[in-house]
């Protein structure tokens, strides 16, 4: 017949059949024959939807950035929405019939960019560039708060920000404050490896001294030790030649001169040539007188 249609659903897609006033169908992916003249079919779908977004937003300090990610929901309650929006389709084409299942997608953006814009104005332009994750997580807290995107039955399960880039004049001028920042730091290294050589250098020169002037002091001490005990063994020798002296002090010079004549004869072995000049002699002979 010209009016039945066999209509076959898909397994990602809940399917409504419509007819009477009231819902006779329902389930994922279900088919079944409908009288096209007195049955609407809806179809919701239940899989999981990315969708990639770009939006341009205004930092903290006044930056513009351009804010590049990804948001990935899906509807949870099919029945709730089709309360709120259209979502029939014609049996044959499967296309809707209305335009209400596009608006969804450009409302959840927008639910979207309003969070992203929030969140982006707490930021420094730096911030927003480096802490990505982080301004993801914040994102993504609320739009899950979202009372406007629970009442359409939306889950939010993940959004993903994967880039903030500033324009390219800012992005010019922070690169180079960069390279000037990596520039100073390569300087700050060579300064600080030349400090530290020359600290170095004169810790060596510092040490080199402090031990020629403990050679010094040594060699100091080692002489006037050396001359201490020079003049000790003179004391000492003198103190013995003193005594050894001592008793030939009373004695009569020609009884020393005896006493020194006979020491030689007895040791006259010993003697290779003895010389006895005119002035011993004399000295003896008027000795005598």
């Amino acid at each position: 017949m010209f009016f039945i249609t066999y209509f076959k659903g898909e397994p990602n897609e809940h399917i409504f059949k419509y007819s009477g006033g009231r819902i006779v169908k329902e389930g994922v992916g279900i088919s079944f024959f409908s009288f096209d003249l007195n049955t609407t079919i809806i179809s919701v779908p239940v899989k999981t939807i990315d969708f990639p977004f770009i939006f341009n937003e205004i930092t903290r300090n006044y930056q513009e950035v351009s804010v590049q990610g990804q948001f990935t929901y899906k509807i949870k309650n099919p029945r709730e929405i089709i309360s709120v929006l259209d979502f029939s389709i014609e049996p044959k084409t499967k296309s809707y019939k209305s335009e209400d299942p596009h608006k969804l997608s450009q409302r959840i953006i927008n639910s979207v960019q309003e969070a992203t814009r929030f969140e982006i104005q707490q930021y420094s332009l730096e911030d927003a560039i480096k802490k990505t994750g982080e301004l993801s997580k914040l994102i993504l807290d609320k739009i899950k708060n979202n009372e406007f995107l629970k009442s359409l039955s939306i889950e939010c399960l993940n959004i993903s920000i994967t880039d903030v880039t500033p324009t390219p004049e800012i992005s010019k001028a922070l690169e180079a404050d960069y390279r000037e920042t990596l520039q100073k730091k390569a300087d700050e290294a060579i300064y600080s490896r030349r400090a530290a050589a020359v600290e170095q250098e004169r810790k060596i020169k510092e040490n080199e001294l402090n031990s020629r002037i403990a050679l010094e002091k040594g060699r100091q001490q080692l002489v006037e030790l050396d001359g201490a005990n020079r003049l000790r063994e003179a004391e000492f020798k003198s103190k013995v030649s003193e005594l050894e002296l001592a008793p030939f002090k009373s004695l009569d010079p020609r009884l020393l001169l005896a006493q020194g004549l006979k020491s030689l004869g007895e040791n006259a072995s010993k003697i290779g040539n003895l010389t006895i000049t005119p002035d011993l002699l004399s000295a003896i002979l008027n000795e005598k007188k």
